[in-house]
């Protein structure tokens, strides 16, 4: 029975590496070598990556891909990619070039403002803890003061700080909700030290608040955290062309157009549906923003809940026919940063930014909004014509080749056989077996 270690941050990495081969595998010299192996042979380099996260023993690589041909706003983009799925980079470049010829997508940033909340419980008088907060909301701007100095001068800022009294949903639940502007940062350091401040401000304040009997100055500050649902923090993007310019080898324009809509369609009604359907938006989205070092977890979340806001789990993207005309469009929420965290550590980070031209926070979400609705555009037209899986299979031919251990000679052999057809697992490991008896 394994046991527990004791001062396990306190070892160097190659004793926390040994402890763990010899803790949880079979073949513990085998494990090191892999774990080493993937260590940077810059030395100042590996320990800027060790020092990003705890207890570091290597490194995870992605790919990092690009997608050319991004004609957004009149402006051409080629578009970093950190993703290991196969297909998307080439699903995203496809579509990009297919819209290069029909105008471009189009982009615009709706809002920018983001959001955080001091949840705290009140067990008083909701009138006097009313005015309590109109006392002291001076005060919670004044001692915020030092924090928000800098964002101001930017143009940022602490836009305003509501009361807002939930305790129909939960005994004695008050929040303080509160927006924001971060500019070209994500924000969520500015955003979670001015939350802390307000809470301590607020719950101090009301210990020295004389309208307040002594049971209501005893104000609990359950937590002051930033809200990673930010329905003001949202982009906008669309493409669009006559039907007839829809030409598809697989079936004329209009039926294409037709069942294109129809597909969306059915995942704005089908939460069953809509779930995979937004996987294939997010894959566009997830790889760029992981390339340009924002944090592809809170998006994840903050798009899926903007899904939900009616109440029913639905598609992130919109298809329609206007007289002549296809319409496809996306708008999500989306809280980004080009400085800060990452953006000015990481090298690929940096690299990916200057990829394309160092864009501000606005413009760099209008360049992941495309790139989700490029991913979702590509994925529908497979599905309504060919199907998924015949072009999916055929960019995940090479890794079935690579688990078969196949040589650079029957990579070559195998590409060029599997060009007219469906590269399934099955299909894939027949063939190659069949060849290597032969040899």
């Amino acid at each position: 029975m394994k046991q527990p270690v004791e001062g396990f941050s306190k070892l160097t990495k190659d004793q926390k590496i040994d402890w763990l081969s010899k803790a949880y595998f079979a073949n513990p010299g085998k494990a090191v070598t892999i774990f080493k192996k993937y260590w940077n042979d810059d030395e100042k380099l590996q320990k800027l990556h060790d020092e990003f996260i705890e207890n570091t023993i290597t490194n995870y690589y992605l790919p990092l891909g690009i997608a050319p041909n991004f004609l957004i706003n009149e402006k051409l983009y080629t578009i970093p990619m950190a993703i290991e799925e196969s297909s998307v980079v080439a699903a995203a470049g496809k579509a990009a070039k297919f819209w290069s010829k029909r105008g471009g997508f189009r982009a615009e940033v709706i809002a920018t403002e983001k959001i955080g909340q001091v949840h705290f419980i009140y067990k008083g008088r909701p009138d006097t803890l009313r005015d309590y907060f109109e006392h002291i909301k001076p005060k919670l701007l004044s001692d915020t003061a030092s924090l928000s100095e800098n964002m101001e001068k930017r143009g940022g800022g602490i836009n305003k700080i509501e009361l807002r009294d939930k305790t129909d949903e939960l005994k004695d639940y008050y929040q303080l909700h509160c927006t924001f502007e971060t500019l070209d940062a994500m924000g969520a350091n500015f955003i979670n030290s001015c939350l802390e401040q307000f809470a301590k401000t607020f719950k101090d304040g009301a210990l020295e608040y004389t309208a307040f009997s002594e049971e209501e100055k005893q104000i609990q500050v359950v937590m002051s955290i930033l809200s990673n649902y930010v329905p003001d923090c949202r982009v906008r993007a669309e493409v669009s062309c006559k039907i007839v310019e829809l030409n598809e080898d697989h079936m004329p324009p209009q039926e294409f157009a037709d069942k294109f809509v129809r597909a969306v369609e059915i995942a704005r009604i089908e939460p069953y549906r809509a779930v995979t359907h937004n996987k294939g938006v997010m894959n566009g989205i997830d790889a760029v923003v992981l390339a340009t070092g924002n944090d592809f977890r809170a998006v994840e979340a903050g798009i899926h809940a903007y899904a939900s806001k009616d109440g029913r789990y639905t598609s992130l993207t919109r298809a329609s026919i206007e007289g002549d005309t296809f319409r496809l469009e996306i708008e999500i929420p989306l809280a980004l940063g080009t400085v800060g965290g990452l953006t000015s550590l990481h090298p690929l980070v940096k690299l990916s930014l200057e990829m394309l031209g160092n864009p501000s926070a606005p413009e760099l979400m209008q360049i992941v909004a495309v790139a989700g609705l490029a991913q979702n555009f590509a994925a529908i037209r497979s599905l309504v014509t060919t199907g998924i899986q015949k072009g999916h299979m055929k960019m995940h031919l090479l890794n079935i080749l690579n688990q078969l251990h196949a040589t650079e000679e029957e990579k070559e052999h195998f590409v060029h056989y599997f060009k007219d057809k469906t590269a399934t697992h099955r299909s894939v490991t027949e063939a190659f077996y069949k060849l290597r008896e032969k040899a």
